[in-house]
């Protein structure tokens, strides 16, 4: 009988032994299981609205599974992994990990969920409909090789950390008003992800207009998950001050950090965009970008309970 411990706050050995089964994860995929910002609130131990939910079963000693639940701004979000020796579980453990996210939402308070899956398949989606989920977002991972035979025609400088750090705030935070994770960030937050060690200000292109942050590009470079694999680039955040829109800002921004990115050797390029963002999967697709796989989020509504939920469920 599986075991589900339930932690509102993780300490280093915690940590390590769910890194176990995230590196075992992304061994077996070929990318990293949870998203950023999801990661960033596991190392950092776990923020308000924090919980890890991790499954044992008796015989293993290593986790068979993980999820988590995060609070975002408006709303929760949640991951799950399952070991890769265990998937053939996924229709008995995946029930089990969804109901407890829920719980421990309801006992929070409850609010909206969104759960991300990547390259979703038939057994995400009928779990996602038993669970009272329905399809909402769809993500387009969009990729293309590079060099890109394109000239950039805008100055760009690198990020001046310290003294740029409020002006990209306003920024991202105007250019983000309607988005769900992207928008409405704190210093606090933008301060975590720059403390990451993959964070590179000369990767951080920034475009200037009437003496004022105009537009930027944020590239990340993501380092083998394994010796057989390659480094990748990513187009991470780019935003264009409202003020500053219509000027094709946004397109040569890209190119910018496209540009900066084969500097440093990079093949392949990514980058993450709404899949109803028309606009945007057109300029990329311009650009030489083509969708490679995609990310969908089920949500639902989850109503407040006064239910407790326990430490743990099941025979630990």
């Amino acid at each position: 009988m599986r075991c589900l411990e339930i932690k509102r706050q993780m300490e280093s050995d915690d940590i390590a032994v769910v890194n176990e089964l995230l590196v075992a994860a992304a061994r077996a995929d070929g990318r990293r299981p949870l998203s950023d910002h999801l990661y960033l609130d596991l190392v950092n131990g776990g923020h308000n609205g924090f919980a890890a939910l991790v499954a044992w079963e008796p015989g293993h000693d290593h986790p068979v599974a993980y999820a988590q639940v995060s609070r975002g701004n408006d709303s929760y979000a949640f991951e799950l992994v399952v070991h890769p020796h265990h998937r053939y579980e996924m229709a008995t453990i995946g029930p089990e990990l969804i109901e407890s996210a829920i719980d421990v939402i309801a006992y929070d308070g409850g609010g909206h969920v969104n759960w991300w899956v990547f390259e979703p398949t038939m057994a995400h989606r009928t779990l996602a409909t038993d669970a009272g989920m329905h399809a909402d977002r769809t993500l387009f991972q969009m990729r293309r090789p590079l060099p890109a035979d394109f000239d950039v025609t805008v100055e760009t400088r690198d990020f001046r950390p310290g003294t740029d750090d409020e002006s990209w705030l306003s920024v991202n935070n105007r250019a983000f008003a309607d988005h769900g994770e992207q928008g409405d960030w704190t210093l606090d937050t933008f301060c975590q992800r720059r403390g990451e060690d993959w964070f590179d200000p000369t990767g951080f292109r920034v475009h200037e207009r009437d003496g004022r942050m105009a537009a930027f590009c944020w590239t990340k470079v993501h380092e083998p998950v394994d010796p057989g694999s390659e480094r990748v680039g990513e187009i991470y955040v780019i935003a264009v001050d409202p003020d500053f829109r219509g000027l094709g800002l946004g397109k040569q921004l890209t190119l910018a950090g496209l540009e900066h990115l084969a500097g440093q050797g990079i093949t392949t390029a990514l980058l993450y965009v709404d899949a109803d963002n028309a606009a945007a999967v057109t300029m990329y697709e311009r650009l030489g970008f083509t969708v490679s796989a995609t990310n969908a989020a089920f949500v639902t509504d989850v109503a407040p309970s006064s239910i407790p939920v326990p430490d743990t469920r099941g025979a630990c």
